[in-house]
This record gives C-alpha cells, sequence and structure tokens, in this order.
C-alpha cells in the first residue's frame, strides 16, 4: 500500500526571510509500506531534525492509496480532500473521499483548510525587463529579483508550499502569479504581508484567493421545489459585505433577497435560504468577500456545483387525436406521444398500460418526444381509455400527463378532416401545436341538430422571443441577479422585440407583450433607472402602432379585464414608480413631469394636450399621453366615440379625488354642430367610461375638460346631432299646409288678378307674390320629396339639393324686389316706374341672380361633389362650421337681403307715423299709428323673410347651448315651415283679397241670374 505523507520544514534559512518570521518549506515523500507499519515510521519521522534550525513540524498523511487491477484507488484521510486540480479533471471525484484513477498514476489530497492564491502584481518601471524575451539574461534576472522577494515575503505564511509566476504582460508591468499554502491562514495576515510586499516592490496587487472561504452545500442532487440552505463562513470579521453569484450557462448572476431566495449575513457568515428549488438554481455558486487596503484587493472566494434534479413540463398528445371507428368490431392502432423539453436530466419512463415500451425520439432542438403504440377497440359501451406517462427524476419525484383516447363511434357526430386539422369529435375541441412558435392553435367541433360544424380558429401563437421576454418577466424578482437590472434587461429585450411590428402583429403577441409590462407594474419594489425607463416607454410606444389595430381585437373571452385596460393600467403603474423626467417623446406616448408645490397650478403639455392642475399637495405630478388607445378601450355607449388621445394624471398623493384638473384636448375631428360631447375617466370599477366627476366646458371651448379627481381622460362625441323633441313632425305639418296655402294663394290670385291689378303699384306687388309664392311652393316640395335621404339615390339627393338652393334664392330675390319697389314708392311718391321695366328688373334680380349664384357654387364645389356641395344625410348644402361650407352661398345672400327688407320696412313704418291727419283727435290718432304700425309689421313680415332672422340664430347658437338654442330652432321652425299660410293671411285676408273675391263672385251669379 501506498502513503503519501506531507512534511512541513520550518526555519529561517528555508526560503533566506529576513526579520523576526521563520519561512516555511514544504516537502511531500511518497512511502510504499505495509499497513501495519504506518504508526511506527510516524513516531519516528516525527522526532527527526536535521538541524537546530531545521523542525520538522506536522507530520500528516494526506492520501492512502492501493493498487487494484490496472487502476488504482486513493482515499483522502480525515480533513482532506481532492485539489481543484483534481477535480476539474476527474468530476466523479469531487465531492468524494476515494476516487480511481488509470494505472499507476495516483493523485494527493490536500488539506481541507489548504489555500490557493492566484493574482497579478503591477511592478513600476525599473522592472522593465520582465517583459524582455523569456531566454534573455535581462529577464531571467529580473523574474528572479521579483520571485525572490515575493517569497522572501510570503514564505513567512505558515503552510507556505510553492509560489510560481506563470507570465508577465503589458498594460503597465504586470506578473500574473499562483502561490498555494499547506495550512490555513486568516485573511488579515495574507492582506499584512501583500501591503509589505507591495511597499518593497513599489507595486500594486490583485489577488483572489480559495480556501479561506468555507462553504457548506445541500447533496448532490438537490430534488426538485425542495428548500435548502447554503452557508459561506469565515475564521474571523472582515468587516465587509459579502457578495454571491451563480454561474450558469457562461452567465453569472448576484444572488439577492427575492421570491425565492433570502440572503442574511452574520459578521463571519452569510447563508443565501433557497425555496421552491427548480432549475433555475442549477450552476456554480460562488461565495465572494472583497477586502481592499491600500494598494491591495483580495477576493476570498469559495464555490461549488450545485446539481438540481429536474421535473419537465409534459406536453401529451396522440395521433389521431380522435380515432374514427367505422364498425363496432374494429380495432385501431394509435400513437401517444409526450413531449418535454431537452435537459441534463435522465428520466425514467413509465406508461399507465402494461407491456408499452417507449420509442425515444428527438423532434426539435429544443424537445425530446417519448411515444408509444397502442390498441383501442370500438365497443362503445365500454368504458372510456385513458392513457398516462409518468417522468420519475434522480430523487424518485413523479410528473405525469394524461390523455383520454376520445373515439369517434360509428353513430357519433364528427367534423370532417379540412387542411391541418384531423377529423374530430362534434362537442370537442381539436388542437393543433404552433409551428416554430410557443402555444397552440384551437378549432371547436360544434354539435349540430343534424350535422357537426367546425368553428373559428384561436390561435395562441406567441412568438419565441416575445415568449423568451415573458418567461424573464416571470423571474425578475425571484433573487437571482437584481430586481432593476433584471427588469432593465427585459426592457431592453421587450424594446428590441416590439421594434418590428410585423412579428408582433396578433393578438397572442400582443397579449403577451401587454403581460410583460402587467408583471413588471406588479413588482411594488422596483425603480426603473434612466435607460429601463427609456425602453419600457419605447416598447409601449411600439405595442401603439396603426398597423397593429386589429391585433388588439379578439372574439374570444378574454375575462373581466380588457387588453386595453390592463395595458394603461401597467404603463401608468411603471411611470409612477419610474423618474421620466427627460426622457424624450415617443411616436405614441409623450410623457411630462413637474414638481408642484402645495396650491399652485401644476401645467404639463403632451401631444399637444395641455393639462391644468391645482394641487392642494406638494409633490411631483406626471402626465402621459396615449395616442390610439382610445380605439382599444371599452366604449359600451354605442352613441358616442372617441375623439381625443387618453391622458392620464397622476400625483404622489395617494387621495385622487381632491384636484381640480383642466384639460385642454385637441379634437381628433372636429366636432359637427349640435352633436354632444362627454368628458369621460376611466373608471377600474366598472371597465368602462364614466362621466363622474366631469363635466365638459361647452361649445364655446369645446376641447376643455374640468374633472375633481385624477383618472385616465378622453373625449366622447355622439355620433349623431342632438334631436329636437317634435321638430320633423312639425316640419311635416308645416310644410303641408304651407304647400296648401300656397296652392290657395295662386288659385286666388289667379281668380281675382283682373279684378285687382288696376294700378302699376297692385301689379308689381301681385307680381311678386305670385313669384314668392311659387318658388316657396317648390322649395317646399323638394324639402319633402328629400326629407328621407336614406332612401333616395345620391343623383336625386344632389338634384334635390341644386333645386332648393335655387328656389329658396329665388324666393328671396323676389323678397327683395317687392321691397326695394314698397321703399322705391315711400321714398318717391312722384315717381312712377313702367310696368315693362319693372318686370324687366324683377325677373333678372328675381332667377338670374339666384341662377348664377347656384352655378357658381356648383361648379367651385367640384362640380357639386358629395360632401362639399351637398350633404347626402341631409340633401342640403355642406355646413361645416362658423363662415365654412357651401352653406355660406345661400347665407350671406339671404343675409343681406333680410337685411334690406328689415331696412326697407323700419323706412315704410317711419313714413306711415309721419302722415297723421290732422283732423283728428289726438288719442285716434295715436291708436290708429299704432294699428297702422302693427298691421304694417304682419303684412310685411311674411313676404319680406323676416321670419328667417331666427335662421341665423339657429346658425349661431349651438344645441349644446341648452335652452336658448332650443326656443331659437323652434321659433324659426314654426315661423317658416307655416310661412305659406302667412303669406296667403297676410296677402289675401290682410290685403282686402277677400272682399273683392266676395264681389266678384256676386256680379257673376247676378250676371248669370238675368241670363
Amino acid at each position: 500500500m501506498w502513503i503519501f505523507i506531507l512534511l512541513y520544514v520550518l526555519g529561517l534559512n528555508t526560503s533566506q526571510a529576513s526579520g523576526h518570521d521563520n519561512s516555511t518549506q514544504m516537502y511531500y515523500a511518497k512511502l510504499v509500506i505495509e499497513k501495519n507499519a504506518i504508526e511506527n515510521i510516524t513516531k519516528i519521522l516525527k522526532t527527526f531534525k536535521s538541524s537546530p534550525m531545521v523542525l520538522i513540524d506536522n507530520l500528516e498523511a494526506t492520501t492512502t492509496c492501493q493498487s487494484i487491477s490496472d487502476s488504482t484507488e486513493c482515499t483522502c484521510e480525515q480533513n482532506h480532500r481532492w485539489s481543484d486540480k483534481v477535480c476539474k479533471s476527474n468530476q466523479e471525484c469531487c465531492g468524494n473521499k476515494a476516487c480511481t484513477f488509470p494505472g499507476n498514476s495516483s493523485r494527493m489530497c490536500v488539506s481541507d483548510t489548504a489555500v490557493t492564491v492566484t493574482g497579478s502584481i503591477v511592478l513600476d518601471e525599473h522592472n522593465v525587463d520582465c517583459l524582455s524575451e523569456k531566454n534573455s539574461k535581462t529577464y531571467q534576472l529580473c523574474n528572479e529579483r521579483v520571485l525572490k522577494e515575493m517569497e522572501r515575503v510570503y514564505s513567512t505564511l505558515r503552510g507556505f508550499d510553492v509560489l510560481r509566476i506563470s507570465n508577465y504582460r503589458t498594460g503597465s508591468i504586470i506578473a500574473d502569479f499562483e502561490m498555494t499554502i499547506a495550512y490555513g491562514i486568516k485573511p488579515n495576515d495574507l492582506i499584512n504581508k501583500s501591503l509589505n510586499l507591495s511597499m518593497s516592490l513599489s507595486a500594486s496587487l490583485v489577488l483572489d484567493t480559495t480556501g479561506i472561504v468555507r462553504l457548506s452545500m445541500p447533496s448532490n442532487p438537490v430534488c426538485y421545489n425542495d428548500h435548502s440552505n447554503l452557508k459561506c463562513m469565515l475564521q474571523e470579521d472582515l468587516k465587509t459585505q459579502p457578495l454571491w453569484q451563480l454561474t450558469r450557462n457562461s452567465k453569472v448572476f448576484d444572488i439577492t433577497n427575492g421570491t425565492e431566495s433570502q440572503v442574511t449575513t452574520q459578521p463571519m457568515e452569510t447563508t443565501v435560504a433557497l425555496r421552491n428549488i427548480t432549475g433555475t438554481w442549477a450552476g456554480q455558486y460562488t461565495c465572494v468577500y472583497n477586502q481592499k487596503k491600500d494598494d491591495c484587493t483580495i477576493s476570498h472566494k469559495a464555490s461549488f456545483k450545485m446539481d438540481v434534479s429536474l421535473l419537465p413540463d409534459i406536453s401529451i398528445s396522440m395521433t389521431p387525436s380522435f380515432p374514427h371507428c367505422r364498425k363496432s368490431s374494429d380495432l385501431l392502432n394509435l400513437q401517444v406521444q409526450c413531449e418535454i423539453e431537452k435537459s441534463y436530466e435522465i428520466y425514467n419512463v413509465t406508461w399507465g398500460r402494461q407491456g408499452i415500451i417507449p420509442e425515444i425520439r428527438e423532434m426539435t432542438n429544443r424537445t425530446y418526444i417519448y411515444a408509444v403504440k397502442t390498441v383501442v377497440g370500438c365497443d362503445s359501451t365500454a368504458r372510456e381509455p385513458q392513457l398516462t406517462c409518468t417522468f420519475s427524476n434522480r430523487c424518485n419525484q413523479r410528473r405525469s400527463a394524461s390523455v383520454y383516447i376520445n373515439i369517434i363511434y360509428e353513430n357519433d357526430q364528427f367534423c370532417a378532416a379540412e387542411g391541418d386539422w384531423e377529423d374530430t369529435k362534434a362537442g370537442f375541441t381539436a388542437v393543433l401545436q404552433c409551428k416554430n412558435m410557443a402555444g397552440q392553435i384551437q378549432r371547436k367541433c360544434h354539435k349540430g341538430p343534424e350535422k357537426a360544424t367546425w368553428g373559428s380558429e384561436v390561435s395562441t401563437c406567441v412568438n419565441q422571443e416575445v415568449n423568451s421576454v415573458l418567461q424573464k418577466a416571470n423571474i425578475v424578482d425571484t433573487g437571482l441577479g437584481s430586481l432593476e437590472g433584471n427588469a432593465a434587461h427585459v426592457f431592453s429585450l421587450l424594446q428590441n422585440v416590439t421594434r418590428n411590428s410585423q412579428t408582433i402583429n396578433t393578438f397572442a403577441n400582443i397579449n403577451a407583450s401587454v403581460q410583460v409590462l402587467s408583471v413588471l407594474s406588479e413588482r411594488q419594489q422596483l425603480q426603473p433607472n434612466e435607460s429601463a425607463t427609456d425602453d419600457f416607454l419605447e416598447s409601449s410606444s411600439n405595442l401603439l402602432e396603426k398597423s397593429l389595430n386589429k391585433s388588439w381585437e379578439t372574439n374570444t373571452d378574454e375575462g373581466n379585464v380588457s387588453l386595453a385596460e390592463r395595458y394603461l393600467s401597467s404603463v401608468e403603474q411603471l411611470i409612477k414608480m419610474a423618474n421620466i423626467t427627460g426622457v424624450p417623446k415617443k411616436k405614441n406616448i409623450e410623457v411630462a413631469a413637474r414638481n408642484c408645490s402645495q396650491g399652485s397650478q401644476c401645467v404639463n403639455t403632451v401631444f399637444n394636450v395641455t393639462v391644468l392642475l391645482n394641487s392642494p399637495e406638494a409633490g411631483s405630478v406626471k402626465t402621459a399621453g396615449f395616442k390610439e388607445l382610445e380605439n382599444y378601450l371599452p366604449n359600451n355607449d354605442a352613441k358616442y366615440k372617441p375623439n381625443s388621445i387618453v391622458v392620464s394624471a397622476t400625483t404622489e398623493s395617494k387621495q385622487s379625488d381632491s384636484f381640480e384638473i383642466k384639460i385642454n384636448f385637441q379634437l381628433l375631428e372636429p366636432r359637427p354642430r349640435n352633436v354632444e360631447i362627454k368628458c369621460v375617466s376611466w373608471d377600474n370599477n366598472t371597465g368602462g367610461w364614466s362621466t363622474l366627476g366631469c363635466r365638459w366646458d361647452g361649445p364655446s371651448n369645446e376641447g376643455r375638460c374640468i374633472c375633481s379627481h385624477l383618472s385616465s381622460f378622453a373625449v366622447l362625441m355622439s355620433r349623431y346631432p342632438l334631436d329636437i323633441p317634435g321638430i320633423t313632425e312639425i316640419t311635416y305639418v308645416g310644410l303641408s299646409v304651407s304647400i296648401m296655402s300656397l296652392v290657395v294663394s295662386l288659385v286666388i290670385e289667379l281668380i281675382v288678378w283682373r279684378a285687382v291689378v288696376k294700378t302699376n303699384m297692385l301689379h308689381f306687388r301681385h307680381t311678386a307674390h305670385v313669384n314668392i309664392s311659387i318658388c316657396l311652393l317648390a322649395a317646399d316640395c323638394c324639402f319633402l320629396a328629400s326629407s328621407k335621404p336614406a332612401n333616395i339615390s345620391v343623383i336625386w339627393c344632389e338634384t334635390f339639393a341644386v333645386l332648393m338652393h335655387f328656389c329658396y334664392l329665388s324666393m328671396f330675390f323676389w323678397m327683395l324686389c317687392l321691397s326695394t319697389m314698397l321703399l322705391h314708392q315711400a321714398i318717391f311718391l312722384f315717381h312712377n316706374v313702367s310696368r315693362k321695366t319693372f318686370l324687366r328688373f324683377s325677373f333678372v334680380l328675381g332667377y338670374v341672380c339666384p341662377l348664377l349664384i347656384v352655378t357658381i357654387t356648383f361648379l367651385a364645389n367640384k362640380g357639386g361633389a358629395e360632401g362639399l356641395y351637398f350633404s347626402k344625410e341631409t340633401c342640403w348644402l355642406v355646413y361645416t362650421g362658423l363662415m365654412s361650407g357651401s352653406i355660406l352661398a345661400f347665407v350671406i345672400p339671404v343675409g343681406i337681403i333680410v337685411f334690406i327688407n328689415v331696412m326697407s320696412m323700419l323706412v315704410v313704418i317711419m313714413k306711415l307715423l309721419n302722415h297723421p291727419k290732422i283732423t283728428e283727435s289726438s288719442r285716434d290718432q295715436e291708436r290708429r299709428t299704432a294699428v297702422t304700425v302693427v298691421r304694417s309689421v304682419i303684412l310685411l313680415t311674411p313676404v319680406f323673410g323676416v321670419t328667417w332672422i331666427f335662421g341665423f340664430a339657429v346658425l349661431l347658437l349651438d344645441l349644446t347651448s341648452g335652452g336658448i338654442a332650443y326656443a331659437a330652432n323652434y321659433a324659426f321652425i314654426l315661423l317658416n315651415a307655416f310661412q305659406g299660410l302667412f303669406i296667403l293671411l297676410t296677402t289675401c285676408l290682410g290685403d282686402k283679397l277677400g272682399p273683392t273675391l266676395t264681389n266678384l263672385s256676386s256680379t257673376m251669379s247676378e250676371s248669370g241670374w238675368k241670363k
């Protein structure tokens, strides 16, 4: 049997140490002796002295080896272990006392407290020769000088074994070295010796040690979901905080406090408590204590590799998914497969049926498939068969997955195969795995009265990159890495993934991306740094791209909270946690922040929307504007549609209902006349828009909302203008009465024409009355014919609009003819105008001028284009706002004419007042004057179109203004719908045509009697 014996030799002359400290030199001996002689040889060697100055001390046996066949089996003695070098070359030796080596080769164990020091020393310019060629004499002298000085200092450490300089490199003059100390040393002794070396060589040192820090770790493998404690211990308090790290897949993670880890620190030890251990926690653990003093930095490390026994996520499927029996006596062959992700764990797989041997196949670079083949019968009375696969790991923990074999029997309804979809039993859902994506595609087979039918496909396929980001988001706070660092990494990945909208243009991808934001917003301790804030706002903006509008919609039941609502609440919460000062504006999101003093008015602007907040408390006010989001948030009121971006306002105050906030929105589209606007805020309790606590500032400030609380705000605009109750009925009745009255008026004029038209003045008046009646009659008939625009074609609608435009203008121009004639008569009493002259003037003014106006307007609006000249919704001229639209071609001429007519009527009245009869008493004079004025007003108002003054009030007053606007509309409709009746009453009855008609009738009767 072979025995390795470790000899410590202590003496001042061993390494030429100077001073009062002894230097140490280690000697190793390999003895081949009988086993029973070990004790005797040990006693002899312990008393050995070579000289008074050299002492052999601490003689220990480290390793016992014996030959077995063609190999050598070695065992570490108590308090010894295999060195790191042996562990790297023979990993099965690590953690085990015994290890087998090939042939006669063997290895030596080291003390459990042995220390290895690796590091570098930065030398001054006097050692530049150390950078020369290794074969050169200058190099050898420089290297010998440096090595001798290092050995002189470090050999005074008890247990000093060997020190080697591996190489010199540039970047100053740097020497990399490795030192072994056989027995444990104190950290402060090492740093003090290093400071001495630093002073003697005018150098700085950076060192790493292993062996000073000791680890207490659980035995491998650690079982899945177990709880374990990892402990790191020191011999003395270094007055510094330790650092735990995990290296996995070449990535290094700091271990912090989280949902699955808890780090506790005491003066000379630190512990990591792991809960619910999964494969995430497998890897190389390192505990580090950092010391720094002057020009010396030392990292004391201890490492251990933890192996975790895994349990897989199992996806079980069957081919065919629904075996189809043609006859009850059939036997069907089918294949069942369980798919798991690739890992280092080797599972024992069992199946729920006897005699089944699984066939292992690799499907992709990421998964393994365990498949079996079996047979089922078509007897419908048999119990529904089920097949289960069970995976057992090294800890004998199990996880199972089952599938029912849903057989389509002979008389069962089923959906026939279609494309990738196989025959599916009615009432069940067929499932396809997504290709190169995470998730599934499902399709329901609906049972029908006679035949089953396929439903629509529902896809949950998520881009692999998006799914990876979501998985990382779910573990940001487990303790593997800092929360802020992990979140920043996730935000960066999400920003990169969402940058290309083509890769996320499905509901499933948008949903997964929003889920990432939602998960991170729930981490209350998170405080995103500047870079993370910029990335999360950029990715949030990317999700609102217009090209993704259809990807926000889904026909599936997504629960009580919509996707857009989750997005809004998540981004709001993240903005509240982040420092958004100075963050650049994004394409679809803009944020603004301002620190406000108590009682002051804070002003923030996002996307030209100004938010004014009167804050009762001091603090930061944050505002965010979201483009396109208004189209995705649920709107339960079908009569209203969003007409602004969504604007969110938050403060540090916990009370959100004690504020006055004014928001000046930019409307997305102009508000049509008489269309109501609602100022709304998002109500998280009802999941919809609410007007509670918000009001509209009115049509004069149509974009302003005033609210008494903080939330997310928007403007909703009615899809339809406000209705005036009874307006349709009044219009129909009034126009019908007017049409009949105008017909009667024209008939009366025709009958009494010769009897009443005796002078030029009467001829002028009655000619004007007839043309006014004809124009109004034609216009009213066109109005009634186009009263239901939806039921007539566009061409007819355009025709009626042109006719009404011309007829109403002609009516007013004939009113102008009448007023100018009366004004001429009142002013120039003795000046007569011939009939021929009057008719020429009147027909030019009454028909040619309106025709020119209509023609020019028609051509100027792209040949009477819909939406420019006329509106299909009203079959009338377009009105887009005050002083805009083709309606101006009607309003301006009518306004001028009505103004002239009113002036003419005032002149006529004044003339009447200036010609009293002298023979009458003063009281009778006043009474007759008043009657004359009233009669003149009543007679001239309808024929002069004065009632159309209310039309200007209708144009100026919006129905959203309240009662006065409704009063003006009712007055305009009542007076003008019945204008034909008023013309009949004033021109026939008021103008004494009734007695004339009576006399004419009597004359005709007497003439007939005499005959």
